[in-house]
């Protein structure tokens, strides 16, 4: 029998699948992806679910703006104009591919990625010790995929892939991820993303007063305990606030580091809309509050 779920939790595979379907129309192919994934029928006629829901957005709600905001390059220049400078991280350098990289202008330590995905990102501690042959077949690879075929997620559709270089930033203790999710403007709940150095991460969620939520999504909770509410958290909600108004659903993605905030990324549709919140009123609650 065919393990579809391990299947589909393959990226290298998701890839695969997803560029052999992509003549599939959008419809049709997020309900079949949705069912291989969950094992449960998507009903984007009647969605009630927050998954549901969020693949109702793809087909429905298109903004061409948001392709902007997905893009990790032009998304610089709109969170200047909603929240002014020294909201990103500093920018080191733009490019079309791996050979017009200048690494003799760059720092010893900085940090690599595309702008058109979410999977590229390499930490360089030291440019000396770079492969460049295997992080130019890693980036050549990266740019020739099309991140809209694995979920139809539009705004990424026509993102102009490109590499881009920032600053290497460090915190004592290392840096978290607090990611909003926000509903017309309105930040509701989020979670904090921990030891993904180790490469077992971790997904804690809380609501708007810092109280932990027993939802489980994607990762495993850590052990509580180890997660303190951040300095600048009523800020955070305020950046999130702004970052989000006039969006039925999207997630804005923050990190503080020594006292202040920086913008990560907008993501519209969280995990791709394939992953059901468990427990499962969660899937009830959070999709009553995106208005279709």
């Amino acid at each position: 029998m065919i393990d579809y779920k391990k299947i589909v939790r393959s990226r290298e595979w998701r890839i695969k699948i997803s560029n052999f379907l992509s003549f599939v129309p959008d419809k049709p192919y997020l309900k079949m992806v949705y069912y291989m994934k969950t094992g449960e029928h998507l009903n984007l006629d009647n969605p009630t679910g927050f998954n549901e829901k969020q693949n109702w957005l793809k087909l429905n709600d298109i903004h061409p703006e948001y392709t902007r905001l997905v893009d990790k390059y032009e998304v610089r220049y709109a969170i200047s104009e909603i929240l002014g400078e020294g909201y990103m991280f500093p920018l080191l350098g733009v490019w079309n591919n791996y050979d017009e990289i200048d690494f003799s202008s760059l720092p010893d330590q900085f940090v690599l990625k595309c702008t058109h995905d979410s999977q590229s990102v390499r930490i360089v501690e030291d440019k000396n010790l770079i492969n460049h042959k295997e992080f130019r077949k890693f980036y050549s690879g990266r740019l020739k995929i099309n991140p809209f075929n694995m979920g139809r997620e539009y705004p990424y559709k026509d993102v102009k892939p490109r590499i881009i270089a920032e600053e290497l930033m460090k915190a004592d203790g290392g840096i978290n991820d607090y990611k909003f999710f926000c509903f017309d403007g309105k930040p509701v709940i989020m979670f904090v993303a921990t030891e993904r150095a180790s490469g077992d991460t971790k997904f804690d969620f809380f609501d708007m007063d810092f109280n932990h939520l027993d939802i489980v999504n994607i990762h495993p909770q850590s052990d509580k305990g180890n997660i303190q509410k951040p300095k600048c958290f009523e800020k955070m909600k305020s950046i999130a606030a702004k970052c989000s108004k006039g969006m039925k659903f999207v997630r804005i993605d923050l990190y503080e580091i020594d006292g202040r905030v920086y913008f990560g990324e907008y993501t519209f549709f969280h995990g791709g809309a394939f992953w059901p919140m468990r427990p499962e009123h969660w899937e009830k609650d959070l999709g009553d509050l995106i208005i279709l």
